[in-house]
């Protein structure tokens, strides 16, 4: 097997099965943990999972070490000495070699680093690593002609595609547990979560344009709250004629509209970056919150998701840090995002106060783990993360108790704010996206705007204001954009971006 001579074929395979023998102990323990791998769709999973790691790693490898073998060896030696150390880690510590894992390990100084140095570090290093590093360089790999790479790589990658495809029922397992499997997968855990933990840095760091500035217009006391809405599609809601009562509290509120709305996108980080933005760019322009805080309004985030751009002010308050001063079962949902929050509002000393709320309500695919027990009104429900195992009764009610939890948050929100009587207040709640059903076998969302259903992109944009506030237009179909416009005008400020046709407000 070991040959001092080996044609590129026979090394890529030799090495993804290397690969595979020393560093997939924790993928595949895992993986067994948590499928019924004595099912027929459980050996199908694993089998295909082998296999797909064996010929996937054999292909990229090919790639590589077709192209130039002085590149490919760097590579392989740097991968397995990297995975060495890898695994060492995930065995000893029970550590995800995920993104937030790279941060803390980018921090770590050299008096903390250095105390995990140990012999069984060594044996790792030495075994896993260098001996196959030693190999790797001496071995002579003997390539191949360029009409043999094509048809090898192109049957290669044909059958890769034809295996993904031939696993789709398994996509939700797999999405559901990606953090996971993704932090487990060697070389690939720790080099792309590397590379997005420095992309990330970078979008950070990176200056977004910034609007001109703007100007307040009076001292009137006045507060705007966005709820960012999470997966919320309009057609399970009752206020758009949904035919199960979904909505038992909004619909008795006075001063509450509801339009037709679509998504930017069907994935958060584009969705919440369409409805902070001026207009729908690739751009990064200087997002809602960021523009009001640096021209002196009061702004306040809060949330229990992710996804957002980079958010440049003083008050980012996430869900785990509101817990501490909640108290009940709600402290365990979305609810939390409302703690102390009229208090907070009320001992504010600037006269426009804007605030995100941030949620994941109905976020899959574990709908029915999103909301308290006491939210369940429908039943039976589905507690499946393969969605496709549920009944589409079962699916679509775990859901709807989803937008049932977000009526009674909504409600207790505007509940609050009609009680601070010096404000003129106004709640919009808009989502990120929509969510697909099982609707054409389709489930949860991300797909193209090219392809995707309506489902993933017809949102609910509801607005409540307070009986002295501005009135609405008759308006008809919105977009996301139109938050950023509507908020300017409510909170009465003057700025040269803004559009009064995308003005919900008279």
């Amino acid at each position: 097997m070991f040959k001092n001579n080996l044609k590129i074929t026979h090394f890529v395979l030799l090495m993804s099965a290397l690969n595979f023998i020393f560093f997939h102990l924790p993928f595949f323990t895992f993986v067994f943990d948590n499928v019924d791998y004595k099912s027929l769709n459980g050996i199908v999973l694993v089998a295909s999972l082998v296999i797909l790691m064996l010929v996937l790693n054999a292909f990229v490898l090919y790639l590589i070490f077709f192209l130039s073998r002085i590149v490919g060896k760097a590579l392989l030696v740097f991968f397995f000495l990297g995975s060495a150390l890898a695994v060492y880690f995930i065995n000893t510590y029970s550590v995800i070699i995920d993104e937030t894992m790279v941060g803390n390990i980018l921090n770590t100084n050299y008096a903390e680093s250095s105390s995990f140095f140990s012999f069984k570090l060594v044996l790792y290093v030495v075994l896993l690593g260098i001996l196959p590093s030693i190999y790797i360089i001496k071995v002579k790999i003997i390539n191949v002609k360029l009409k043999r790479f094509l048809i090898t790589s192109s049957l290669s990658l044909l059958f890769i595609v034809v295996l993904i495809f031939a696993n789709a029922s398994n996509w939700l397992w797999i999405d559901k547990n990606s953090k996971t499997l993704g932090g487990l997968a060697m070389p690939w855990s720790y080099t792309v979560n590397f590379t997005r933990f420095y992309i990330h840095q970078q979008q950070e760091n990176k200056k977004e344009i910034l609007l001109p500035d703007a100007k307040i217009l009076d001292n009137k006391k006045s507060v705007v709250v966005l709820v960012i809405g999470e997966s919320a599609r309009s057609q399970n809601f009752s206020l758009y004629g949904y035919h199960k009562n979904t909505n038992p509290l909004l619909s008795k509120i006075p001063n509450l509209y509801h339009f037709d709305a679509t998504s930017c996108s069907t994935y958060t980080t584009a969705g919440v970056k369409c409805l902070l933005e001026h207009k729908n760019t690739g751009d990064l322009y200087e997002i809602l919150p960021n523009y009001l805080f640096r021209n002196d309004v009061d702004v306040i985030w809060r949330t229990s998701n992710w996804g957002e751009p980079p958010v440049h002010i003083k008050e980012y308050e996430k869900a785990e840090q509101l817990a501490l001063n909640c108290k009940g079962d709600g402290c365990n949902y979305d609810e939390v995002l409302l703690t102390g929050l009229k208090d907070r509002i009320s001992a504010s000393k600037k006269d426009k106060i804007f605030v995100v709320l941030h949620t994941s309500t109905s976020h899959g695919p574990t709908y029915s783990k999103k909301y308290p027990a006491q939210f369940e009104s429908f039943s039976p429900v589905c507690n499946s993360v393969e969605l496709g195992k549920c009944s589409k009764e079962e699916l679509i009610n775990a859901y709807d108790n989803t937008i049932v939890y977000t009526d009674y948050i909504l409600n207790r929100l505007i509940g609050d704010l009609k009680e601070l009587k010096e404000y003129d207040s106004a709640m919009l709640f808009v989502s990120d996206h929509g969510e697909s059903l099982g609707e054409n076998n389709l489930y949860m969302h991300g797909l193209p705007m090219s392809i995707a259903p309506k489902e993933q992109y017809d949102i609910p944009f509801i607005v409540w204001v307070s009986d002295s506030s501005k009135e609405l237009k008759a308006n008809k179909t919105l977009t996301q954009n139109h938050v950023f416009h509507s908020v300017l005008k409510f909170l009465n400020i003057q700025s040269p971006i803004y559009d009064e046709n995308m003005d919900i407000f008279k």
